[in-house]
């Protein structure tokens, strides 16, 4: 069997374990043939590809980014999408993709398996926020990341006695908010599932000032003040109807200077929180899932996507992984509101 690969949406610490894993048992264990699409669905639509053979996967997996390269092109909001990318395929002699990706890209593989594509799909993103599996890979290395800027935030806040803002990513789970600012010792975390009272945040920060502390605030690049809507950087919207967000970490630092009279300063950890080398956590859940795929593949597991339910990995329906997002329960929060102020 010719298999493609491709990754789509954002891109994320754990993408080229995957890739090394599915080649690996794929033509080691099955004896089957790859080929790789680049830039997402871009590849197969536009019909662009990259050999992958076991050569081509040597070295990968401490690598972060993806060896395909990524895109957010999303095929049915292109006239023809679906034929030009079962002729493209058909043409190349793929018999069936392997599409790593979040909710967006796994949207896409579901509607094209609906449409006769074979596909299986692996769950991606570093928000966690995917139906159907407890981890999705690129999360705990964008965790570990946003801790470790929140510890030496601390310091330097506390030297200049400061409130830092930390605004990381979470478009509408709050999931690194809530762990790295658990993690880190935050004294506010702000999450887009939870609009927040802004006399309510500043009081905390008040009283954190009274322990000769300086406040940290971590909030989700799309947390919401109760009174206003969610900050954006741009009108734009990009191929899946998503806003690029950006700005609230800077508002709210403005917000809290103003009414409690002390210097605040926002720090945007933006994509550094996605980039360099994954987690071990990472490294191995992306390879179990890479080896998960390439069976379903080779089982004809069309229309699945590998999840991760306890230590486990199994198979869930691509419909039923995409159909909502995970985000975070309250009796979480509320376990996080414990340390607040």
């Amino acid at each position: 069997m010719r298999i493609g690969v491709l990754t789509g949406g954002g891109d994320c610490p754990g993408l080229n374990a995957v890739i090394r894993a599915v080649v690996r048992k794929g033509a080691g264990t099955y004896g089957h043939e790859f080929v790789g699409f680049r830039d997402g669905w871009r590849g197969p639509l536009d019909g662009e590809t990259m050999p992958l053979g076991i050569e081509e996967v040597r070295g990968i997996l401490p690598r972060g980014g993806t060896i395909l390269g990524s895109s957010r092109t999303n095929p049915f909001r292109v006239d023809g999408g679906v034929e030009k990318i079962k002729a493209n395929l058909a043409d190349r002699g793929v018999d069936a993709l392997i599409a790593i990706g979040g909710e967006d890209t796994l949207g896409v593989a579901a509607k094209l398996h609906e449409s006769g594509v074979c596909v299986v799909g692996v769950p991606k993103t570093i928000d966690n926020d995917l139906g159907s599996t407890d981890y999705t890979f690129g999360f705990d290395t964008a965790v570990n990341i946003a801790m470790e800027a929140i510890d030496r935030l601390h310091t330097t806040a506390e030297s200049h006695h400061r409130t830092v803002v930390v605004e990381v990513m979470g478009r509408h789970a709050g999931w690194i908010a809530l762990q790295s600012g658990l993690a880190g010792g935050a004294n506010v975390i702000l999450l887009p599932e939870t609009p927040f009272d802004l006399d309510r945040v500043v009081a905390y920060v008040q009283d954190r000032f009274k322990t000769r502390y300086s406040p940290i605030v971590v909030v989700a690049e799309g947390a919401l003040p109760v009174d206003r809507g969610m900050v954006t950087q741009t009108e734009q919207l990009d191929a899946f109807g998503h806003a690029r967000l950006g700005g609230i970490g800077t508002w709210l630092a403005g917000e809290i200077e103003k009414r409690t009279g002390k210097e605040a300063r926002a720090v945007v950890l933006g994509h550094i929180q996605r980039g360099g080398t994954p987690s071990a956590f990472d490294r191995v859940l992306a390879t179990r899932f890479g080896l998960h795929a390439i069976d379903a593949a080779h089982e004809s597991a069309w229309g699945m996507m590998v999840a991760l339910r306890g230590t486990e990995i199994v198979r869930v329906p691509l419909a039923e992984a995409t159909r909502e997002l995970k985000t975070v329960p309250p009796e979480r929060y509320a376990e996080a509101e414990v340390f607040f102020g």
